[in-house]
């Protein structure tokens, strides 16, 4: 029997939900339908196309882990803040692996301006306050967090670090350490002159 209430918001959510269980890859309107107790061609009187689902997915994952970020840094500076910001991204990618993978999709521009992603870089540069980085390092400061987060989540998310005896908490732990210590004590004078020593 067929459920009603079907609404946009109803349908993105049901697709993060599943998203998270199956696999944002592998999430089709299909699979969806089939969740929600219908037929295909009913999801089209909500949504344009799959592409259409998936950036609604990846926006609602934008926001939630902006939202986790936000409640994380509250309050905190310095070495504090990397610490809680760096555990709610990886804590929420623990949580939801669909909807992580989902935050990764690649948006047009106008919906990523939209998006929560400025946000998350608003952030991340509040952060960074603390260790008083001038531009440009601030913005390598940026690319320099959120690529070591994403590595780290994501490697950790294949079991990339399951062949080793050491714990992968203990490991994030000297992560985050060595990336405190790094922004704390970074090199100056120009980028040129830091490669040809």
């Amino acid at each position: 029997m067929a459920r009603l209430g079907i609404t946009p918001e109803r349908l993105t959510r049901t697709a993060a939900e599943l998203a998270d269980e199956i696999g944002f890859d592998n999430l089709t309107l299909s699979a969806i339908a089939r969740r929600l107790g219908v037929k295909d061609p009913s999801l089209y009187a909500h949504i344009r196309n799959a592409r259409e689902l998936k950036m609604r997915v990846a926006l609602l994952a934008l926001e939630e882990l902006a939202d986790a970020a936000g409640a994380a840094l509250a309050g905190r500076a310095g070495k504090d803040a990397l610490v809680a910001f760096a555990n709610a991204y990886r804590d929420y990618a623990k949580a939801h692996p669909g909807r992580y993978t989902a935050a990764q999709f690649e948006l047009d521009k106008e919906a990523a301006l939209n998006s929560a992603a400025p946000r998350q870089s608003q952030m991340t540069r509040a952060l960074l306050r603390a260790y008083n980085l001038p531009e440009p390092d601030e913005t390598d400061a940026v690319r320099f967090l959120h690529s070591t987060f994403h590595g780290y989540v994501s490697l950790e998310r294949v079991g990339g670090f399951s062949h080793t005896p050491r714990d992968a908490d203990a490991s994030w732990a000297y992560a985050l350490d060595s990336l405190d210590f790094a922004l704390r004590n970074r090199p100056t004078g120009p980028p040129a002159d830091r490669l040809t020593g």
